[in-house]
Order: structure tokens, then C-alpha cells, then sequence
């Protein structure tokens, strides 16, 4: 039978269910990652299963978030992560030797592998051809454990690219084109597949930018064929022997069909507060720049950075813009200081930040106050970079680096011809701040600072449940929403009691202490909620303040399991008007809830307060209900052991 690219990486890591579209599947992972905003608490809930060693064929802990160590807290929980690391057989990626997504890609990607990382933008590496997903770092800490990952069979998307891209246009707008197109939510549920005569011409760095930004679409996972492009990257970064040809058979069947051609597009721009308010540059152009920051796990490796290199080169940047520069890799850094192209972004004005993640998850460079703030990143939620009301756009390098020139939004287009810039065909493969696994962990002393707190956990799911609404959002609600980043909050991601004071900051300040003062309740979603982000502390931090329950009208699919993973009981109303009916301080309750998701009927909930009762829709599977009926996964794997 005929199949996708993405269905014979499927098939070939199926170790539970049938592959039909809506079915829930189990796959086994041969690689993870995680990053140290979300590692902490994966290595911890790794620890609590009580297992020697990581049971994959790999696994990475990456430093690159919380890089800022302007107290003992964040240095505490690299060394942590380092010691954890060598004790239980994980390689260990130390502080500025860059960002684990690009990293990942340059020194550990493998074509038809499955890779699972705790941060959304794991399918970077899709770019190689891998299955590469995100999930919370409670189904990372499990995967580890060598039990499968568990995901609804997706439909699969053929995104067929045609034609090629012109000067001056980027990888960056075929992302945002397809943005444009389907919104923040027309990914959920979906594998981007992408092929068609145009992928020829693109290379892995750009097929990577389009592969982590499907993330923003809301997408399971991305991935490009493994032919003559992912052969020459491998090769040039001393990997040859790690290639295979991979690809869809050429009369496979896909779900949906999406066609772009490339020769059409043109440089885009997406509009503050959300990446898909995409516009082309042409009509926004002349808006003022404050800031522009380069760089992140999108648009961060040195075909990047040698071409913002050649279009500041012998220029100055605006007299009202901020430029920093944050290379991907150590990698990218080295052979930009080696070809002349760090200096050329030195005398241009460009401030070089550490090779990690900084700026884009609000650690560091916070725009001014009501600044203007283009970015070559992936996210540009409201409040994301660190100050409230700052406009937040996001475009390609070329762009921001046009810009940066101007002090107003720019098509580089409009500064002459485009820099020609060549993936190199040697790479300068240094992996000494990579500190492989011991052959013998089992004498390795964990460190834990003070910082690093206990793990929450919660009981058996009652039978019934009744509690307050303490909250309701909009659509769209995103996990930054819901648990902050920035530079004052990461460095509590180890300390839950402390980091719970900040929860739905964003929304309602006063929501910590009042779900304390009410013993906990529930929260109402819109559409699409808990998008973003795969932060498992946007489940863990309200289960430890006692939320019983979200009910929304949908919800992002990283999110939705890791409420079930930490024992919150995620529903969806039957009729989305109902969500207009409840106010924030009814009280809700439901009965027999067990009872109800096993049998897979409603689920009715009461509203105590109006005296009136609506449908709930629970979406989970049979192994799903019984992962929350157990007060969560850790409580379930304790007792299936």
C-alpha cells in the first residue's frame, strides 16, 4: 500500500494501536531532549519511576533558557541537570554551546527517527526528516523510561511547494504564508508534509525554519523528505554514515493538500499579537522600529547569520534601534568569528548574546515601553518578550536586518541586490562542550539546590467534583498565559509553591490567592486553548493551586495531555454557547465523573449557582482516563509498574 513519509516512520514505530485517523497510537521513541526552562522537572519525574538508566537510543539535556544567572538559582539547576545527566546515561549540552533545537539539529538529527523533546519546537528537526514532536516533560520522563509516547493518529498534510524562492524572499515567509492561510489553529490534529518540485532548492537550515514554526500552526509534527539536501548537511557536518534517502511514495494519498508557489511569495511580516497576522512588509512598511533581535531556534544558524552579516556589512544601524544577535550554536558562533561576518555585525552595531534562546522567551532585552519590537523568532505573544504593551513582529533575518539599517519596517527588497550565501560544505565540528553519557553513572552524586522543590503530586480523582469557576479566557489563551516566562519567573521553573504565585499573570493577578482561598475549582477556556508553548507548568502550577477541571471549547494538543498527565480532567462543551451562560464565582459540580469517561458519554455538569445543567465532551482514550482517574501519570505508572 502506497504511503506518506510521515506513515512509514509511524508503521515502523508502532508498538500499540491501528493507524486510523482519530485512533489513539503508542510509537517508540528512539531520541529526546529537553531544555532547562522544562528539564528540571522531567529529570525529576524520571527520577520518581526509580529506573537506573534512559532507556532510548539517545537523550540530550540541553542549557540554553535560562541562561541569565543573576542568582545561585539558575547555575543550581545547570548543575543539577549535569549531574543528573551523567547519572542516569544522558548527554549533557553545557550552557552557550547553544540551543537545543539547533544543536539537535547539527550533531544529533537522524532521518526517519523518532525524536520527542520537551518544548514545542522539537520538530526542527523534521527538517532532517525526522518524526520529531513536542510534549510536556512528564511524557519525555516516560519516554525515557522506554514506554511509548502516545499521540491520536493525525491526519497528514501534503504541503506541495512549487516554483523557487526569489532574492530576498525566505524560508521565514513560506512559514508565515502557510500562517496566513490556516491560523494559529489549523495544524491541531496534523503532520505537515512537505514535498513537490520546490523542496529541491531548499536546504536544511531553511527547511528547519518551515519545520519549527509548523509549531505555531498548532501542527503534531513537520517534516521534509530525507534526499540530496539532507545528504550534503549531514556530510558537511561529519555525519554522512547517518543519512538514508527517505521519502512518500509517489502516488500517496494525504488527508489535505496545501499548494504554495515559492516564486509568488514575497517578504512577509506577522503583526503583533499573534504569528498568524501576516501581511506582506510592502503594507506595513514605514512603521517605526525600536528594536530588532535576530536569532532563536528559527533563524539562528550561520546561513542566517552570514547573510544579516553581508546586508549590515559597511552600515550602521538606525540611530533609534537596538540590534542584538543571538547565534544558534556554538557552532554558528565559531564560524562566524572564523569567516570576518561577527565582526562585520560588531562594527554594524549589533550587540552578540549568548548562543541560547534569551530574548525570545523573555530572558533578557526587554523592548521599551510601548517600543516596537521586530524579531526573526517564532512567538510574538503579547507580554512574551518581557513588556506588556511593546508590538512584537515577526519576519525573516533579511528582513530585521533591512530594518535594522532603516528604523522602520523594511522589505530588504528596497536596499539593492540580496546577498548570495551557501550552506557550507564544511561545518567546524567541535562537540567538547557536549558531555557524552557514563559508561557508569550509578556512583554520580545528583546535586539539588535549595531551589529545586519537591514534586507535586495529586490523589485519586474523586467521583465527583465541585468547586468555583476561578477563571474565565478568551480564545487563543496561550500557556504564556497561563505560566509567564521571562527573566524574573524562570529561574522558579524547579520550585512550583514558588513559581504558583505567578500563574495566569498575564489574565487575573489575584488568581493564585483566590484559588487558594477557595480550595481550588475550575477554569473556562475558549477555542484553542493552552496553545503554545509546551510548558508542562501550565497544567502542574494550577493542579498545585487546586484546579479540578478546565472545560473549553477546544484545546491545544500538547496541553490537553499534560492535564491529564498531572490530573486535571480536561472537557470540551457540547455547545460552545454554554461557555457565555457561566459566570467567573458560579459554582460548578459533577457527579459519577468516573463513571462517565469510562463509558465515553457526556459528561453533565451541574451549575450549582444557576441552578441549570450543560454537556461536557471528554476527548480523552480509555488508557487516558485511567492515567487521570489515578490522580495522574506518575500515580499510574506507580500502579501498572
Amino acid at each position: 500500500m502506497s504511503q506518506t513519509l510521515a506513515a512509514k516512520i509511524i508503521r515502523e514505530h508502532l508498538v500499540e494501536g491501528e493507524m486510523a485517523p482519530g485512533q489513539e497510537i503508542g510509537l517508540r521513541i528512539d531520541q529526546t531532549l529537553t531544555q532547562d526552562a522544562t528539564g528540571t522537572m522531567t529529570y525529576l519525574q524520571f527520577e520518581a519511576m526509580g529506573l537506573p538508566r534512559v532507556r532510548t537510543d539517545l537523550s540530550v539535556s540541553y542549557a540554553d533558557h535560562n541562561m541569565l544567572q543573576t542568582d545561585f538559582r539558575n547555575a543550581d539547576d545547570h548543575r543539577y541537570l549535569q549531574t543528573v545527566a551523567a547519572r542516569y546515561g544522558i548527554h549533557f549540552s553545557r550552557p552557550g554551546n547553544g540551543i537545543c533545537h539547533q544543536v539537535h539539529l547539527e550533531r544529533f538529527g537522524v532521518p526517519g527517527k523518532t525524536l520527542l523533546g520537551a518544548d514545542s519546537h522539537t520538530p526542527t528537526c523534521g527538517g532532517l526528516g525526522m518524526l520529531a514532536m513536542g510534549a510536556g516533560g512528564l511524557d519525555v520522563a516516560v519516554a525515557m523510561a522506554g514506554r511509548p509516547f502516545y499521540i491520536t493518529m493525525p491526519k497528514i498534510v501534503l504541503v506541495r511547494l512549487v516554483g523557487a524562492l526569489r532574492p530576498c524572499v525566505s524560508a521565514k515567509d513560506v512559514i508565515l504564508e502557510l500562517l496566513r492561510r490556516l491560523s494559529v489553529k489549523g495544524g491541531i490534529g496534523r503532520i505537515f508534509e512537505y514535498d513537490g518540485p520546490g523542496i529541491a532548492g531548499l536546504t536544511v537550515p531553511q527547511r528547519a525554519t518551515i519545520t519549527n514554526m509548523g509549531a505555531e500552526l498548532g501542527a503534531t509534527g513537520s517534516l521534509f523528505p530525507s534526499d540530496e539536501q539532507t545528504a550534503r548537511f549531514l556530510a558537511a557536518q561529519g555525519r554522512a554514515s547517518d543519512w538514508q534517502p527517505l521519502a512518500a511514495d509517489a502516488d500517496a494519498e494525504y488527508d489535505e493538500v496545501v499548494e504554495i508557489n515559492l516564486s509568488e511569495l514575497e517578504p512577509l511580516v506577522a503583526l503583533p499579537h499573534m504569528p498568524d497576522r501576516v501581511v506582506p512588509v510592502r503594507e506595513a512598511a514605514g512603521t517605526r522600529i525600536d528594536q530588532v533581535c535576530i536569532g532563536s531556534c528559527t533563524n539562528s544558524s550561520v546561513v542566517d547569520l552570514q547573510t544579516v552579516a553581508a546586508i549590515l556589512k559597511g552600515r550602521i544601524i538606525a540611530p533609534s534601534v537596538s540590534l542584538t544577535v543571538s547565534p544558534g550554536s556554538r557552532q554558528a558562533l565559531a564560524m562566524i568569528a572564523e569567516s570576518g561576518a561577527l565582526a562585520d555585525l560588531v562594527s554594524a552595531g549589533a550587540r552578540i548574546l549568548d548562543a541560547g534562546c534569551g530574548p525570545c522567551i523573555g530572558m533578557g532585552q526587554a523592548p521599551a515601553s510601548g517600543a516596537a519590537s521586530l524579531r526573526s523568532f517564532n512567538r510574538n505573544f503579547q507580554g512574551r518578550s518581557g513588556t506588556a504593551d511593546a508590538g512584537i513582529y515577526l519576519a525573516s533575518a533579511e528582513v530585521c536586518a533591512a530594518s535594522a539599517i532603516t528604523g522602520v519596517l523594511t522589505d530588504p527588497r528596497d536596499l539593492g541586490e540580496a546577498p548570495q550565501i551557501s550552506v557550507p560544505e564544511r561545518f567546524a565540528v567541535d562537540d567538547r562542550m557536549i558531555l557524552p553519557p557514563l559508561a557508569d553513572g550509578s556512583d554520580v552524586e545528583i546535586v539539588r539546590g535549595p531551589n529545586i522543590a519537591p514534586l507535586p503530586t495529586r490523589d485519586v480523582l474523586e467521583s465527583t467534583i465541585q468547586g468555583v469557576v476561578l477563571l474565565r479566557t478568551g480564545d487563543n489563551i496561550t500557556t504564556d498565559d497561563i505560566m509567564p516566562a521571562g527573566a524574573s519567573i524562570l529561574p522558579y521553573r524547579s520550585n512550583v509553591p514558588a513559581l504558583s504565585q505567578f500563574v495566569f499573570g498575564t489574565i487575573d493577578k489575584t488568581f493564585p490567592e483566590r484559588a487558594l482561598a477557595a480550595g481550588g475549582g475550575f477554569v473556562l477556556g475558549g477555542e484553542n486553548y493552552g496553545q503554545g508553548s509546551s510548558r508542562e507548568h501550565a497544567a502542574l502550577v494550577p493542579m498545585y493551586l487546586g484546579v479540578q477541571a478546565v472545560i473549553a471549547k477546544s484545546f491545544a494538543r500538547i496541553h490537553h495531555a499534560n492535564l491529564a498527565n498531572v490530573g486535571i480532567v480536561p472537557l470540551t462543551f457540547r455547545d460552545p454557547a454554554d461557555w457565555a451562560r457561566i459566570q467567573q464565582g458560579d459554582v460548578l459540580r459533577i457527579a459519577d465523573l468516573p463513571g462517565a469517561l469510562r463509558s465515553g458519554s457526556d459528561v453533565v455538569v451541574e451549575n450549582v449557582t444557576g441552578g441549570w445543567t450543560f454537556p461536557a465532551v471528554s476527548s480523552l482514550s480509555p488508557r487516558e482516563v485511567e492515567v487521570l482517574l489515578a490522580g495522574g501519570m506518575l500515580n499510574y505508572i506507580k500502579i501498572n509498574a
